[in-house]
């Protein structure tokens, strides 16, 4: 399967500017969705038309969100054959999270806490 990725990892610490171009990017109802499938879905994609279906958006508006996302570097693009497929960028994901807990618990050791252990907590 030939591989070609369009949008490049996230290495760097995100800037105020990337941060916020990020979040602006999750701010809209479709493209938070969609992001929150392709994370679902897990490094190996999914394609635009499964996106458009299994979300019920118009290819031409997912076109759009999409391109969103990538310029956020939340999303990245691959090319496998003839179809794009598109997978979260975990990288940018992962940036984007670092950021805004860069300061939490004023450096000590994190009080939040463990996400697994709230979920557990709230569904029983």
């Amino acid at each position: 399967m030939e591989n070609e990725t369009t949008s490049a990892a996230q290495a760097a610490p995100l800037t105020s500017t990337a941060a916020i171009a990020a979040l602006a990017a999750l701010a809209q109802e479709s493209r938070l969705a969609v992001f929150r499938l392709l994370v679902q879905t897990g490094p190996e994609g999914m394609a635009a038309t499964k996106i458009a279906e299994a979300l019920a958006i118009a290819p031409s508006s997912l076109s759009f969100h999409l391109k969103e996302l990538a310029h956020a570097n939340l999303v990245a693009a691959s090319k496998a054959g003839r179809s794009i497929i598109y997978s979260a960028n975990y990288a940018g994901m992962n940036g984007l999270l670092a950021f805004l807990t860069e300061n939490c618990c004023a450096g000590v050791p994190c009080c939040v806490p463990d996400i697994t252990t709230l979920s557990k907590e709230t569904t029983t």
